[in-house]
């Protein structure tokens, strides 16, 4: 029987290895090292997790809230350093995305047998 945890493991091990997990790294290392990005990215971060949170329990939002987070979410993306950062989270949200596809392909495979 295969332990699929060592199998897991390994995919981890290359995944670190990608060209996009090292662009995301190298972003997130200079907004770190930038005390001006990294207060704006954390405050950012801040008010999206605040309307998470408000969303999850049901709460209304404020359109003062709102307007609040998009004036914030605009000023980070047009950060230089947060701007790289948030291409680079999505390249590798990308590649996660493929493999998880790859993953989940033999569970479809086996719901599309029920359809023949």
């Amino acid at each position: 029987m295969i332990n699929i945890y060592n199998e897991i493991n390994a995919l981890e091990g290359s995944f670190r290895k990608t060209s996009e997990f090292k662009a995301l790294e190298e972003a997130i290392a200079s907004v770190k090292a930038d005390a001006d990005a990294k207060a704006l990215f954390q405050n950012f971060r801040k008010v999206q997790l605040s309307l998470q949170e408000k969303q999850m329990k049901g709460e209304q939002i404020g359109e003062d809230e709102l307007q609040y987070a998009q004036k914030t979410a605009q000023l980070s993306q047009q950060n230089e350093k947060i701007g790289k950062m948030l291409q680079a989270e999505m390249a590798l949200s990308g590649l996660i995305e493929e493999i998880n596809r790859v993953l989940v392909k033999p569970v479809q495979g086996l719901y599309q047998e029920l359809d023949n």
